[in-house]
């Protein structure tokens, strides 16, 4: 009796000596060129230090004329908007019709520790704008904003309305204590951890190194998920490993994972303490370069999305625009998807559209 109830044990165990050999031998085969991101071809526009503007170098200003640029966050490349061919958001939008600019923020230096809102505001930001309304000789772009990004394109409207058409968010934070009313670690981590650090060390981070290094971050966002990120390289490996197709789209998003830039130490200081803890953009006493952030000035047209299962943007912190925005036309939109998961599924080609279609109306 014991020795036939140990076979389903043996079987289990050769069972999963073969996955792994399977995954073993599909590893064995990858070369670093199978792994590229970002592949789309794009062509360099601008530079500004070490800040780039690009533009997406497919599909053609079929539906929409006016340029979209697009901005992501700082603590992440914006490669991620270009997984690969099938997952890249920023191909699918051009590709749907327009002409699409991304900015780079690159990898900031030392040097670049002092950077607050109204450098990446006021110098970088406009500086592209200038540079796309130059070229195509327009007086305005459509910007759209994802995530921190979407918070800079909040201020860059606030500030210089003139220069934006029609503006769109992604998972954008405005009410950065929304979810006090329901805090919970595993959604909104990021909230609930700033908020119970003391601002004197967040001063202290930062004067003792300067910019914040993306490993910091990096260590945060595994906090959110700690199981998975346990599991990942052994468990969710070698299912993936599984497949060659599957195995290269996990390796693709671990070599971004592994690029996260620093952030420069003084709009890290701003961000941490200024939005996170103070909730100044929210309340409307955030100020750039001496000027207050009054998203009451945002006057044109914006379409706003969120996603209900964001585990770093809660729901709440998003849809609180339409408290405070001054747009007339206003639009809140849902969509499927975690706070990565929306910009590289294969679903790409939906959201696109979606986001032409209301533009093309504008």
């Amino acid at each position: 009796m014991a020795q036939g109830a140990s076979i389903p044990g043996l079987k289990e165990l050769a069972e999963f000596s073969q996955r792994a050999a399977t995954a073993a031998a599909q590893l064995g085969t990858v070369r670093d060129e199978d792994v590229d991101v970002a592949a789309t071809p794009r062509e360099k526009i601008a530079q500004i230090n070490g800040r780039t503007l690009y533009r997406i170098a497919a599909g053609t200003p079929s539906r929409v004329e006016t340029p979209i640029l697009v901005l992501y966050a700082m603590v992440g490349s914006w490669q991620i908007l270009d997984l690969q061919p099938d997952r890249s958001f920023l191909r699918s939008l051009a590709e749907a019709g327009s002409t699409v600019y991304v900015v780079d923020w690159g990898h900031p230096t030392p040097a670049d520790q002092f950077d607050d809102f109204s450098d990446l505001v006021d110098i970088y930001i406009d500086g592209f704008v200038e540079a796309i309304r130059d070229r195509n000789g327009i007086e305005q772009v459509n910007l759209l904003g994802i995530c921190q990004g979407g918070v800079l394109s909040l201020c860059y409207s606030a500030l210089h309305g003139e220069k934006i058409r029609n503006l769109v968010t992604c998972v954008t934070p405005v009410d950065f204590h929304g979810d006090r009313c329901n805090e919970q670690v595993e959604r909104g981590f990021m909230n609930v951890w700033t908020r119970n650090l003391e601002a004197r060390d967040i001063d202290l981070m930062i004067d003792t190194i300067g910019n914040v290094p993306g490993g910091v971050g990096g260590v945060l966002f595994s906090m959110m998920t700690p199981f998975r990120s346990l599991a990942k390289y052994n468990l969710t490996l070698m299912e993936a490993g599984q497949d060659r197709d599957k195995l290269l789209n996990f390796l693709r998003m671990e070599k971004w994972l592994a690029d996260r830039p620093d952030h420069t130490g003084a709009s890290a200081r701003q961000w941490l303490k200024d939005l996170y803890q103070d909730n100044r953009l929210y309340s409307g006493t955030f100020e750039i370069g001496g000027r207050t952030v009054d998203l009451g000035a945002i006057t044109m047209p914006v379409l706003n999305f969120y996603t209900e299962t964001d585990h770093i943007i809660p729901a709440p912190a998003s849809k609180a625009m339409a408290q405070v925005i001054g747009a007339k036309d206003y639009t809140e939109a849902p969509i499927t998807g975690g706070h990565i998961g929306v910009f590289v599924s294969r679903g790409q080609a939906k959201f696109s559209d979606r986001i032409l279609g209301w533009l093309e109306t504008r």
